[in-house]
């Protein structure tokens, strides 16, 4: 665990390592509008909040589609052991 300032300004790899992706991946989430960043030179950097925000985001996402698709198993009677 680390304590980082919201406001500090990090590098691809650094959110990327925040993130546990890859950096050219984070750089397509850049890319794409997923986190918002600004340049300092030609170099990308982001905004620990954002990277943050966009974490919390994915985790909620992520909670969301795992609760729909164990509804949907449940819908189609899988799992029956697992009925009360």
């Amino acid at each position: 665990m680390s304590i980082v300032p919201v406001q500090k300004e990090l590098t691809t790899q650094q959110a990327a390592n925040l993130l546990n992706v890859s950096r050219q991946y984070l750089v397509q989430l850049l890319d794409e509008g997923k986190i918002p960043f600004h340049r300092t030179g030609t170099h990308r950097r982001v905004y620990t909040q954002d990277v943050l925000e966009y974490r919390a985001r994915r985790k909620t996402e992520r909670r969301a589609s795992l609760a729909e698709m164990m509804q949907d198993t449940k819908a189609a009677g899988g799992y029956p052991e697992f009925d009360e």
